[in-house]
Order: C-alpha cells, then structure tokens, then sequence
C-alpha cells in the first residue's frame, strides 16, 4: 500500500474518489488541521495529570509568557 496527497480542484473529481472509495480500491481520510493537532496534544498532557490545567489557564499563561517576551525584546 501507498499513500499520497491530492489537491482536489474540480467537485467532480471528488465524487470519482468517493466511487472508488464505495468499491474498496481507496481509502479516504481527512487531514488533521494544526487546530486539531494542538487540541489531542492538550488532551494527552491533560490525561497525564491529576490535576489537569484548564485551557482558560493554559492561555492565560501562555499571553503572559507572550507578553514578558516582548517586552524582553524591546
């Protein structure tokens, strides 16, 4: 088996991939987003600890961490 990726730039295209999908000649799976990537990574930290920060917490911090490195750079 291999794998590739395919820019898709007409719908119609798209629907021919879904009929060899139906026959079971491919597999389609959608790609994870960095929004995605960052969430499971948060999910897993937070799974690890018994008392887990929340993600109000864990922006709170990362604006001040943002904030003193600006001001370091100034």
């Amino acid at each position: 088996m291999s794998t590739i990726s395919v820019d898709i730039l007409n719908p119609r295209a798209f629907n021919l991939l879904e009929e060899l999908a139906g026959l079971n000649l491919i597999a389609i799976r959608k790609e994870s987003s960095k929004t995605d990537d960052f969430v499971y990574l948060v999910q897993q930290i937070r799974s690890k600890s018994p008392n887990p920060p929340s993600l109000d917490e864990i922006t709170a911090e990362v604006e001040k961490q943002r904030s003193e490195m600006y001001d370091a750079a100034r």
